[in-house]
């Protein structure tokens, strides 16, 4: 057996190759980089002014809430996954098993939280384009349907990691 969440296995010398080969760091290793897809597409092309009006909009039919709620799960989840990231390093020098369930059921509870928050923004973020004008956004159409396509990837690797942790 391998004891209580892997607890028998604790200790001994980290190997980074072997470590980097390990289906829940590279699912990780991607949720980090289509989250940082996500929250750079919004911050940098998500907001444009019109030329009768130099006040900057979202481009997302114009909605504020759109723009901020892809940054703020983007941001969010690019840290959690820099977290989790570290927690993957240093978990098999955990020897408590009390410690390691804890940073399981966090982790486990973390990444059920954001495949349904990744969801949520895609559906929100899609029904908005939907509503959004096209002479409004022909610049930045494109940063905008990529941010919609890497939320909608975000869906399936959270939900990866979700199935790593449990």
């Amino acid at each position: 057996g391998g004891g209580a969440y892997g607890a028998a296995k604790a200790g001994g010398s980290f190997d980074l190759v072997r470590f980097v080969q390990q289906p829940q760091v590279l699912a990780r290793i991607v949720s980090a980089i289509f989250a940082l897809i996500v929250f750079s597409c919004l911050v940098g092309d998500g907001y444009t002014s019109r030329p009768e009006d130099p006040r900057l909009f979202c481009v997302f039919n114009g909605n504020e809430d759109a723009c901020r709620y892809g940054i703020g799960i983007g941001v969010l989840a690019f840290l959690a996954c820099i977290f989790f990231f570290m927690v993957d390093v240093y978990f098999p020098q955990i020897s408590n098993t009390t410690d390691r369930k804890y940073l399981v059921l966090a982790d486990l509870g973390f990444s059920g939280l954001w495949t349904f928050l990744w969801f949520i923004g895609f559906c929100f973020l899609t029904n908005q384009w939907s509503w959004t004008r096209p002479q409004d956004v022909y610049i930045v159409a494109d940063s905008a349907r990529a941010a919609i396509t890497f939320t909608f990837f975000s869906i399936f690797s959270w939900g990866l990691l979700l199935t790593f942790a449990y």
